[in-house]
């Protein structure tokens, strides 16, 4: 049985090590960063006190859509302003804002963050606020300001590097088979976390595989010098499963 480090916070990992084992994986949960809301949210608190004046929200994750509700809930403030549209990147964003009672007015089918600018519409003079993650790229703000908008970018939650899980070091030293990553930070964490506890990233024990969710999170890989041998299709854990089937029945 080929043996799967996954390297998501263990608060995310469950339903995808559940997938790796149903498809006949060996789960190995070796977190490498956890999701922390930021310490400060006045900023945001201030933004959902006045979201009526957003054209469009936009939410890049699930932490995100969470960070925001609890917020709402906390304030008082109930539910979105009917003038006031939701975007979400990816399906499972899409799905957490609809357990939510809510329906997004638009999901891209591509799976980042460029590909949702030409669902939006118009921007010109249009606030478009942003609930993302501290360290979040600036490809969707820029997009936005160079379309005319006005690109409120809100740092919400924090993604800070996990302590070493002792079992996950033990899998490491005995060799696996495939690293899966699932964004650019827990790529640039893992190899922090690896060199520390004395690996060479580049050159770990069995020499296992890189996989890596989606083209952006390969990018980074690659440039951090891993060699990426597979890349799912969809950009979700559910596509990273079928592209390890993929692999792994070759």
């Amino acid at each position: 049985m080929q043996r799967v480090l996954i390297t998501r916070p263990r608060s995310q990992a469950g339903s995808f090590a559940q997938a790796l084992e149903a498809a006949g994986f060996e789960a190995i949960f070796f977190p490498v960063i956890e999701i922390c809301p930021a310490s400060d949210m006045s900023e945001l608190d201030q933004a959902l006190s006045r979201l009526s004046r957003y054209d469009w929200v936009i939410f890049t994750s699930v932490n995100g859509v969470q960070v925001v509700w609890e917020r709402l809930m906390t304030l008082g403030l109930g539910n979105i302003p009917a003038g006031t549209r939701l975007a979400a990147i990816g399906p499972k964003t899409a799905q957490a804002i609809r357990q939510l009672g809510v329906e997004p007015a638009f999901v891209p089918e591509e799976y980042v963050a460029e590909a949702i600018l030409p669902g939006l519409g118009e921007l010109a003079g249009r606030w478009v606020l942003l609930p993302r993650a501290e360290i979040a790229r600036k490809a969707l703000p820029e997009a936005i300001c160079q379309a005319g908008g006005i690109a409120h970018e809100i740092a919400v939650y924090q993604t800070l590097p996990a302590q070493p899980d002792p079992s996950g070091l033990a899998a490491l030293q005995a060799g696996v088979d495939v690293v899966t990553f699932t964004s650019p930070s827990t790529v640039h964490n893992f190899l922090t976390l690896a060199e520390r506890a004395g690996f060479d990233p580049l050159d770990l024990p069995g020499r296992p595989q890189v996989a890596c969710i989606g083209p952006i999170t390969a990018e980074a890989a690659r440039q951090a010098g891993l060699n990426v041998a597979i890349v799912a299709d969809s950009y979700t854990t559910e596509g990273l499963v079928a592209a390890l089937r993929k692999w792994a029945n070759r």
